[in-house]
């Protein structure tokens, strides 16, 4: 009975994590969408003050999070006189890092289901011995034998090992889907990385590129 209700526990636990992710994983497409499209004019613009403004007020969003943080640092350093590093270095190294922290919030719960997965047709299993054990037990104390005698509890125990393929068998399928829909918006993340810096390093290097009489890049 303890072993069916952890497994209970386990189905639940994995469960929420699944809707949890889905959820996540909806809400941050959506807003990611609307961000992006208004990002785009902003960025064309020029104007990064309101850009900032709409990332950090743009809450759920990975891109928004991602891209607002990089805008900040490349401002913050362009600002600044005397520094070791360009603005787009020092942008591209905060990206990368705010990268694996949202990589790792992006994949935030896969853990449960894949330890769900695994572990709950062994926790099945220990229950359907557990319950053959005290079938046997329980003729051993009443002195009889056959076929009859064990059937209905072995019968019983099989039934915690089909919970716990129950069990598994969705945590693994969730497992599997999460994760492909968390490389997919981490691909996307790299991508709007990698486009943002390259904008930026274009706008840059038109600003300090130096210019003749005639108006000519010299």
């Amino acid at each position: 009975m303890a072993i069916a209700v952890v497994l209970l526990v386990m189905g639940v636990s994995a469960l929420a994590v699944f809707i949890e992710r889905m959820v996540m994983y909806a809400l941050s497409r959506s807003r990611s969408r609307r961000f992006a499209a208004k990002a785009k004019q902003l960025l064309e613009a020029d104007d990064h003050e309101p850009l900032l403004k709409a990332a950090a007020a743009t809450k759920g969003s990975w891109l928004a999070a991602l891209l607002g943080r990089g805008l900040e640092t490349y401002t913050k350093h362009s600002k600044q006189a005397s520094t070791t590093l360009s603005p787009v270095e020092a942008a591209r190294r905060e990206m990368e890092r705010q990268t694996e922290s949202l990589d790792a919030e992006v994949r935030r719960g896969h853990s449960v289901l894949a330890s769900v997965g695994s572990v709950a047709p062994f926790v099945g299993l220990l229950g359907t011995v557990v319950g053959i054990i005290d079938a046997f037990q329980g003729i051993a104390k009443e002195g009889s034998g056959g076929l009859g005698a064990v059937s209905l509890g072995i019968s019983e125990a099989l039934v915690v090992t089909a919970l716990g393929l129950v069990v598994a068998i969705p945590a693994v399928l969730a497992h599997n889907w999460l994760t492909t829909q968390a490389e997919s918006i981490s691909r996307a993340l790299e991508q709007a990385r990698g486009e943002l810096l390259d904008f930026l390093e274009a706008r840059r290097g038109k600003a300090l590129s130096p210019v003749g009489q005639e108006g000519t890049v010299a």
